[in-house]
């Protein structure tokens, strides 16, 4: 059958749109694979469904490139809110659910402001430190981030025996530009690759500033996407809350696929 799809973007981390409200679209992992290969299908680092749900305005339902479901995405869960704006099933504000839980956004023509997840816990590892912001991260300070070897580097660690056995994670690299603006490089898990952008990475990061580096809210990220900005209050030692990523998000062409 033809479906039709929407191509959003969020400082280059880009993903298919589709309106699931009416719980069609077959959801199959290969399938879903083929639809974000950059060579073979429409091209992108996920896959979102927007869906019904009877106790938020929508659920976000969010898949890797590779096909899998993955965990919480931020850039995806600020797409999303345009993409709902979009289609008029919400106004400038909302709540929804995602697999991490519930969310809330706000929405101007410039940004999506949205509030991400409570966090607590830092582990702290010699080369690296390592927080969960609704996806896994591992947070690594360097020098000179522009000409570093991100893929290479991250793929060591994402598939270091330490980490498969723990499941996986992503890979976040940082270097500080200033006293309010970090630079972030990630390789994400799922997409296998250094992505553009990536939402609950630079909240990592951000957060793991704070702590390691005493940077104070809001914290500015550049990402090789653009620009976005993570807000938050610290409640303890290790503990977050009213985290907010903060950035653009828009649509970039729609047409229809045979799934």
């Amino acid at each position: 059958m033809n479906i039709s799809f929407y191509k959003y973007q969020g400082t280059g981390n880009d993903f298919i749109m589709i309106d699931d409200r009416a719980g069609t679209f077959p959801m199959d992992k290969e399938r879903i694979a083929h639809l974000c290969h950059r060579r073979f299908g429409i091209g992108a680092d996920g896959l979102i469904l927007l869906q019904n749900d009877e106790a938020y305005d929508f659920r976000m339902k969010y898949f890797n490139a590779d096909g899998g479901e993955g965990s919480m995405c931020g850039n995806g869960g600020r797409a999303t809110v345009r993409f709902a704006h979009d289609l008029g099933v919400i106004g400038d504000q909302t709540r929804f659910i995602a697999v991490d839980g519930e969310h809330e956004a706000l929405v101007t023509s410039e940004q999506i402001s949205l509030k991400m997840s409570n966090v607590k816990g830092l582990e702290e590892h010699p080369d690296y430190a390592y927080m969960n912001t609704g996806s896994p991260h591992v947070v690594a300070f360097k020098e000179n981030l522009q000409d570093f070897k991100v893929y290479q580097e991250g793929y060591a660690i994402r598939y270091s025996d330490e980490w498969v056995k723990r499941g996986g994670t992503n890979v976040n690299f940082v270097e500080q530009q200033g006293d309010q603006q970090l630079f972030v490089r990630t390789y994400e898990r799922g997409v296998e690759d250094e992505t553009y952008s990536c939402g609950t990475g630079v909240t990592a990061c951000a957060l793991t500033a704070h702590v390691k580096l005493g940077m104070e809210s809001p914290i500015k990220i550049k990402v090789l996407g653009g620009n976005l900005e993570v807000s938050f209050e610290q409640t303890s030692a290790d503990a977050f809350e009213n985290i907010y990523l903060i950035g653009p998000a828009e649509r970039v062409f729609e047409g229809t696929v045979e799934v």
